[in-house]
């Protein structure tokens, strides 16, 4: 299906989010100017290192973070300048799968009282026992048995807490969920039920998912389209199977290379290294932010930060797209 044809549910225009450091003048640019559309029922996955912004941007898209500049906008309407008054409503349709099922579980609450909250929040069910039987539909849905309703989040595993969590992310049948990481923290053995789970849920019930990861061969199995970012800036935006056979940024070459071969034959094989040190979000680099690191950077970009353009239905930020072979 072509974008012009697909249905737009999020889109971000210049979208910055900064977080003062206590000295004045100083910030730490999280996101900087990042445009992005995500269409109904795909699932975008973001990737990038550690520190470059993906969880920040997954949290500033549904407003768990103040922008510091930009635009969002969800089903038409622009959400960064409402109040909290006028953002409540759409609030319920946007949700979030944390990455530590532990952590943002709480531990005084028992599995009934963790799903329950955001039904009993928006008054969504209209009697305690209405709300109960909801929760043990959610419990089904993601595969907790019913008989651990009143159990806590300690006396569950991680994958079975991570449902708990993807239960109370569903609550309120949102259109959109950003996971963070959401099977990161899981055995290997598990993160692929949760994996499927997800996939699941969503044909069931029709969800957008914006999947922030950084293991590429869990992002294969997940997404529709992947978006690379480096240092809060976007690289790249293709299809899933274009992007693995055939990357256009340098950056996102680099990190296709670095997935590990199990073919034992393979691993010997000459591999793409990055070198040098990931410049400080303090301090950005002038230029392209991933010319320090960059092995074809010439004095344009070092000089002139490269713009986000269309190729075909992908896009990429890199003035020498078409100039090497990647």
């Amino acid at each position: 299906m072509s974008e012009q044809s697909r249905e737009v549910l999020l889109q971000a225009r210049g979208l910055t989010k900064n977080f003062e450091t206590g000295r004045k003048g100083q910030a730490i640019h999280a996101v900087s100017g990042v445009d992005l559309t995500i269409y109904r029922g795909e699932t975008l996955a973001l990737v990038g290192e550690s520190g470059c912004g993906k969880s920040t941007l997954g949290r500033t898209l549904i407003r768990m973070l103040p922008a510091t500049s930009g635009t969002v906008t969800f089903e038409g309407q622009e959400i960064t300048s409402m109040t909290e008054k006028q953002f409540r409503p759409i609030r319920r349709r946007m949700q979030m799968v944390f990455q530590d099922p532990y952590a943002s579980l709480d531990p005084r609450m028992t599995v009934r009282n963790i799903i329950a909250e955001p039904l009993e929040t928006y008054h969504v069910c209209d009697s305690r026992e209405a709300t109960t039987r909801r929760v043990l539909e959610l419990m089904k849905a993601v595969g907790v048995p019913a008989e651990f309703l009143n159990r806590y989040p300690h006396q569950f595993s991680g994958g079975q807490r991570q449902r708990i969590g993807i239960a109370r992310a569903i609550a309120l049948q949102p259109e959109l969920i950003v996971c963070d990481e959401p099977v990161s923290a899981l055995d290997v053995s598990v993160q692929s039920q949760v994996l499927n789970l997800l996939k699941d849920l969503q044909e069931q019930y029709g969800l957008t998912y914006l999947f922030i990861g950084h293991d590429l061969s869990v992002i294969n199995f997940i997404a529709d389209r992947v978006c690379v970012m480096f240092l809060g800036h976007i690289c790249e935006i293709a299809p899933k199977e274009e992007l693995y056979a055939k990357p256009l940024h340098p950056y996102t070459s680099f990190l296709l290379d670095a997935i590990p071969q199990a073919d034992p034959h393979r691993r010997d094989e000459h591999r793409k290294v990055l070198s040098g040190e990931i410049p400080s979000p303090v301090d950005l680099p002038s230029g392209c932010c991933f010319h320090t690191r960059c092995p074809y950077a010439t004095d344009r970009c070092r000089t002139e930060r490269p713009v986000l353009k269309a190729y075909g239905d992908r896009m990429a930020a890199c003035h020498r797209i078409g100039e090497i072979a990647l």
